[in-house]
């Protein structure tokens, strides 16, 4: 297994001990799930540049990537539901319905690729769908950043709370949008791939 590969793999590891961080009572915990969130974005970044740089594309990256990228945020989106210590001033509650969205998108993309995979078809990225990515990992970080500054030094806990939580509010309505609006967009230049023999 090459070295991209294995960073791919290792996504799927952070993700469970990102959850178990998220979940624990020890001190510091929000800061430790923060910190692991970032390194697994971090190997998002370096297995897509090593890949491309070393060639070192395969099939299984093609595949697992791309899974590994959205079973990590789409259990930091499910976990969110199931939070309840976000910031304790402002708190910042991610609604079941959200989630629900995200995780409805993302099956429905995936299953549109594999449909186009069958047929020998590489569907590309669409604009919509990279603003989305990112503003899917913005949002993210902003919430584990409202819970993880109450675990700081004052100074620090009050300069995010001060504006912090307002931020992830809008960002995470802006994800929502992004994600629906991706979504539609997606599925309907693509529709001749399920609506062929309708």
């Amino acid at each position: 297994m090459n070295l991209p590969n294995k960073l791919t793999v290792s996504r799927f590891v952070l993700t469970a001990v990102f959850l178990w961080a998220l979940f624990s009572t020890f001190r510091y915990n929000d800061t430790l799930a923060l910190v692991i969130f970032s390194l697994a974005g971090l190997t998002d970044y370096l297995d897509g540049h090593l890949a491309r740089s070393r060639r070192l594309i395969t099939n299984f990256g093609k595949l697992m990537d791309p899974l590994a990228d959205k079973i990590l945020t789409c259990s930091a989106f499910i976990a969110f539901v199931e939070s309840s210590h976000l910031n304790p001033v402002a708190p910042v509650k991610v609604a079941a319905w959200m989630a629900i969205v995200i995780v409805a998108r993302e099956l429905a993309i995936t299953g549109l690729r594999l449909l186009a995979a069958s047929k020998n078809i590489v569907l590309a990225a669409e604009r919509f769908g990279k603003h989305k990515t990112i503003s899917q990992i913005v949002t993210i970080n902003a919430l584990l950043i409202v819970d993880a500054c109450e675990e700081w030094p004052v100074a620090w806990k009050n300069f995010f709370a001060a504006w912090l939580p307002a931020f992830a509010e809008i960002m995470l309505w802006i994800t929502v949008a992004l994600t629906v609006i991706s979504g539609a967009i997606y599925l309907w230049r693509n529709r001749a791939l399920y609506m062929e023999d309708v």
